[in-house]
């Protein structure tokens, strides 16, 4: 849903500015130094871009989900290092709060999310629980007015930058599934809490992940979210259908950053006496890429209106989500042979944008674990 058409195109030509002239120019920069320069950092806050989804009455701009499908493409024409800095406050970091949320926890912590004074992560994969959410071991045990928290979660996205972390833990050992699980919110500092070392990764340089440890931490109750025991799971399965969502629209926007560079070294580069892009073969896989994404965009951006219009959309959250990135990857794998052997050379971005989208078909729910969502819920459907 889009409220107000004026404000959204001023808000994405602001946005397309500064991708374009701010960001793009720094590409390198951060993928050599695995680090965003903090002069980008405030030029983020002042623009609002911590607190695009957070609700007006908390000091964000409260953006609709198609709306944020819509800035989510235009952020994806860059290093996927810069969305992943403003991601978590605008999803998964601050969503369970969003979604469900006590009044003093959204008054305490959204206005510091919604101006990058404070960064959110989201702590739900454990060493031996990924996609599979509901067995994971991390326990919450009561003790008077506090719990104590033990275990460790894995792959934090902004873990080593965060103020605060939602976290997944089982309240009720009695309970093997996904009803004995809470939701915690702990903010960093907190007695028992500690980061693993940053981890390495293959691409997505600049964005920052690593374990998230508890030991015997203890968290007051009104740390719970909500204030309520054993809805942690369904508040994190919430957050995911709308993070499934934006992953889905950044992926369009990736893969069209991909396509534009590509064909625009088709139509420079020349062989056998002429551009490449004259070449059928090349047109083929110019096309496919361009009917992919079209087919991406349409999907994600009717998703996202459903969702807008109150509707259950994990079915269609999950389908956007593993067609959009799954398409992202065959864009980058075509547009790197485009390119040829300049492709594999990091003077030219796809190289780092075909390491950079492999992440997409993991984090969120593997493409394998959106099968089994779209399987189930067509099954539920048809035996009702």
């Amino acid at each position: 849903m889009i409220r107000d058409p004026e404000m959204l195109d001023q808000l994405l030509s602001t946005i397309r500015d500064f991708v374009k002239n701010e960001l793009v120019p720094l590409e390198h920069e951060v993928e050599e130094n695995n680090a965003i320069p903090e002069h980008i950092v405030e030029q983020m806050k002042e623009l609002g871009l911590f607190g695009l989804t957070i609700p007006e009455e908390y000091g964000g701009l409260g953006i609709t989900m198609e709306e944020e499908i819509l800035v989510a493409m235009e952020l994806g024409r860059t290093s996927a290092a810069f969305r992943s800095l403003i991601g978590t406050n605008n999803g998964i970091g601050s969503s369970g709060i969003v979604i469900d949320g006590t009044e003093e926890q959204k008054q305490k912590y959204l206005p510091r999310y919604a101006t990058g004074e404070i960064i959110g992560s989201f702590c739900l994969t454990e060493p031996d629980s990924g996609s599979d959410a509901a067995s994971l071991k991390t326990n919450a045990v009561k003790d008077g007015d506090y719990y104590v928290l033990n275990g460790t979660k894995r792959f934090i996205t902004n873990a080593p930058r965060a103020t605060t972390f939602t976290v997944m833990a089982r309240t009720n050992p009695e309970i093997k599934g996904a009803s004995g699980i809470s939701a915690f919110l702990v903010e960093a500092g907190t007695p028992g809490l500690s980061l693993g070392k940053i981890d390495k990764k293959m691409g997505q340089h600049g964005s920052y992940t690593c374990d998230v440890i508890f030991d015997n931490c203890w968290v007051h109750k009104d740390q719970l979210i909500g204030g309520v025991e054993g809805v942690g799971f369904k508040t994190a399965m919430r957050v995911l259908d709308k993070g499934r969502l934006h992953i889905a629209g950044y992926s369009v926007g990736m893969a069209e950053r991909m396509l534009e560079d590509a064909l625009n070294y088709a139509v420079e580069r020349k062989q056998f006496g002429q551009a490449i892009a004259n070449f059928q073969l090349i047109q083929g896989m110019l096309a496919d890429s361009k009917a992919e994404i079209y087919a991406a965009k349409c999907m994600v951006l009717d998703a996202a209106r459903l969702r807008d219009a109150g509707q259950n959309v994990t079915t269609e959250a999950s389908c956007a989500k593993m067609f959009a990135t799954e398409m992202c990857g065959r864009v980058a794998d075509r547009c790197l042979q485009i390119h040829g052997g300049a492709g594999y050379i990091s003077e030219y971005s796809i190289e780092r944008f075909y390491r950079d989208v492999r992440l997409f078909r993991l984090y969120e729910g593997t493409t394998q674990i959106q099968q089994i969502i779209i399987a189930r819920e067509m099954i539920k459907q048809a035996t009702a």
